[in-house]
């Protein structure tokens, strides 16, 4: 096993492991994070070799690069001995090599000319190759973290690593102005952060081949990101509106062809989920969404709040058909609670994914009330990550399970596996509306 530096990304710190973590059991690799601090950006784990590195690091979004590392230490001095002790003898490999030096530099940096004397100092390494300014054969980076006094450029580092730059990530590919929901052809009101879509998928282990399902599919948010990576999207939503989109050069099958995906895109259908039409062997690998949870608008499912009477409906006669067996037909809506939602998404999870694969959703809870509680569960579902982004006074949750052996379970063959989902978190949007105050509970 062998040493190497992650340089992550300033966002979303608390979701940095689970994401990497995922990328790492994606490509069969054993990862130990336990030791991830938050606070930093620089994260030392061992691997066996470059391959492992680049397999983990190609396509993260948070992390921006990975390095075998050479050495470290307090002082620029301390690199030196440390670099010498760890890898004297490897600098013959690339003695011949083409390379350059660069720099990163966290809270802090050094002048023009520190940067020439720092690189003059490794002259011990003996490189006789020539040095190239663009695509090199080797880059050796210097990665820095200083102290940040108040309203003032740290010119001190606190720690110095020094590596050899392995892997580059997806987000320094500029992966997120590609996908910018700016850039976009098609997107509304729920189009999900380009970002954090594409983190979801990483996290869900979207995978080339995969089919990937997302059952609120709005605009397409997750099914481009999936697309992505390969996966084969299928999408439905309630709301015929949103995929049918504005036009042909404006609707979801218009984001696939922008982004060269639409060999990727299976369909998107108008289905209310309860009622869902996609056939019982229809393989689906991997669920990613993001449940409406009645902010915009409340939740609403196909049926009517009174059916007696709804009842004479059923006589209504149009061109001499009746109505409700009319290709025009669109079928009354009633409500839906949010805890009711989550419990068939769970249920349906359970039943269409295979063992292993994921689950992966956004939940919304109010900060002054949440406990983990809240989090819906269901015997045949593992738990992976609770992780959560926080606005003001509420906050949504990314869950991601995987789904367990049955053989497993602890539940009977004559009892089915339910899910269990905390009714509270039907309160939310009529919290939501009054500003989450303590009368509103």
């Amino acid at each position: 096993m062998k040493d190497y530096l992650i340089y992550f990304a300033q966002a979303y710190p608390n979701f940095r492991r689970s994401e990497i973590e995922s990328l790492a059991g994606l490509n069969g690799i054993k990862l130990d994070l336990s030791h991830h601090d938050e606070s930093t950006p620089f994260l030392v784990v061992q691997l066996e070799n470059d391959e492992q590195a680049r397999k983990i690091m190609e396509r993260s979004i948070l992390g921006r690069g990975i390095y075998e590392l050479w050495g470290e230490g307090k002082t620029l001095e301390e690199v030196h001995a440390n670099t010498k002790l760890r890898y004297g003898s490897e600098f013959d490999r690339y003695k011949q090599s083409t390379f350059k030096f660069d720099f990163v530099g966290y809270m802090g940096s050094r002048e023009k000319k520190d940067k020439f004397e720092v690189i003059e100092s490794f002259a011990y390494l003996g490189f006789e190759g020539a040095i190239r300014m663009k695509n090199p054969d080797e880059v050796f980076v210097v990665l820095e973290q200083y102290e940040q006094p108040d309203r003032e450029k740290s010119t001190t580092p606190l720690h110095i690593w020094f590596g050899r730059q392995v892997q580059l990530s997806a987000r320094t590919e500029n992966i997120l102005d590609k996908y910018d929901l700016k850039k976009r052809k098609y997107i509304g009101t729920t189009s999900f952060d380009a970002e954090l879509s594409l983190i979801s998928c990483n996290i869900a282990q979207v995978n080339t081949g995969k089919v990937v399902y997302d059952p609120f599919a709005g605009t397409g948010s997750f099914l481009v990101a999936a697309a992505n990576y390969g996966g084969y999207v299928v999408g439905s939503d309630i709301d015929h509106r949103s995929l049918r989109g504005k036009n042909e050069k404006c609707n979801i099958r218009a984001n696939m062809k922008q982004y060269n995906s639409t060999s990727q895109f299976l369909d998107v259908m108008t289905m209310d989920f309860t009622h869902n039409a996609l056939r019982p062997d229809f393989q689906i690998d991997t669920i990613v969404c993001d449940p409406p949870y009645g902010v915009r608008e409340g939740l609403k499912v196909c049926g009517v709040k009174d059916p007696a009477k709804a009842a004479h409906r059923e006589n209504v006669v149009i061109d001499g058909e009746k109505a409700h067996l009319r290709r025009d037909f669109i079928h009354p809506k009633k409500p839906y609670e949010l805890a009711s939602l989550l419990d068939d998404l769970l249920s349906f999870a359970v039943q269409r994914l295979p063992v292993g694969g994921r689950l992966c959703f956004w939940m919304p809870t109010a900060n002054d009330e949440f406990s983990t509680d809240f989090i819906p569960h269901h015997d045949s579902l593992d738990l992976l990550y609770n992780l959560d982004q926080e606005f003001n006074k509420w906050s949504r949750r990314l869950l991601v399970y995987s789904k367990r052996d049955q053989q497993s379970s602890h539940t009977s063959d004559e009892q089915a596996p339910a899910a269990t989902v905390s009714k509270n978190v039907s309160n939310f949007r009529a919290r939501y509306f009054k500003g989450f105050s303590p009368s509103s509970k």
